[in-house]
């Protein structure tokens, strides 16, 4: 039987100090001419690029986001990111051992690997490539045309669960307060990384498990076993 570890992305396997978000931001006010509303996702009724960039665009004018602004948006922001990463490569970081932790999972049998993130896929994959993660191997969902992360979840599982049926656990792992209230809905098992150490952020939100960071390679396997639900606050 197979544990299936799916994992977020930003805050997660990578971080930018917010150089990501201020992009998206950025980017909209270059191609739409209006002041972004805020960064702070928690805002938002979904953390997702799809749902975020649809609700400002209804917001500044008063209509639903066509499939042009979407690809217009989409595009130039990877150009940012891209342009970017030439300039403040440092800026953009593995969260530490999370490259070799993802390649030992797929490299030991019982583990299948996702991603299921709240990104677009062609920026998620850029910060993925620039990094050296290997995202041929996922069985990856992000959030082209899905409204929540449940969805975009459900999707990953789905992909692994079409290859791999003797699959009989799955633990997510995740940074935000979303990726809590997100498996606490699904009952889906949760470890929470705070690179920064305030675990307290996450528990306080019902997380059982929280670790910094990857480097400890032993504790996170063990994890994997221990991981239940979030519990209600």
């Amino acid at each position: 039987m197979k544990t299936l570890v799916v994992f977020d992305i930003d805050g997660t396997l990578l971080y930018s100090n917010k150089v990501d978000s201020e992009a998206f931001a950025e980017t909209y006010e270059a191609q739409f001419g209006r002041p972004f509303p805020t960064i702070d996702w928690r805002k938002y009724p979904h953390v997702t690029d799809h749902t975020i960039f649809n609700e400002v665009i209804k917001q500044h004018f008063d209509r639903p986001a066509t499939a042009e602004d979407i690809s217009r948006q989409r595009d130039n922001f990877v150009a940012n990111l891209i342009e970017r990463r030439k300039h403040t490569p440092e800026a953009f970081k593995e969260v530490p051992g999370a490259v070799e932790m993802v390649n030992h999972l797929l490299g030991t049998d019982g583990y299948e690997v996702g991603i299921a993130t709240g990104g677009w896929m062609a920026p998620a994959q850029i910060k993925l490539n620039h990094l050296g993660f290997p995202i041929d191997r996922f069985y990856a969902s992000y959030a082209d045309n899905k409204v929540t992360r449940e969805d975009i979840v459900n999707e990953s599982i789905h992909k692994a669960r079409g290859q791999h049926q003797d699959i009989s656990r799955i633990v997510y792992i995740g940074d935000a307060i979303w990726d809590v209230k997100t498996t606490r809905n699904m009952d889906l098992n949760f470890i929470g990384v705070r690179l920064k150490g305030d675990h307290g952020v996450l528990q306080e939100a019902g997380a059982q498990h929280v670790i910094q960071d990857f480097q400890d390679q032993q504790q996170f396997l063990n994890l994997l076993s221990a991981a239940v639900p979030p519990r209600h606050p």
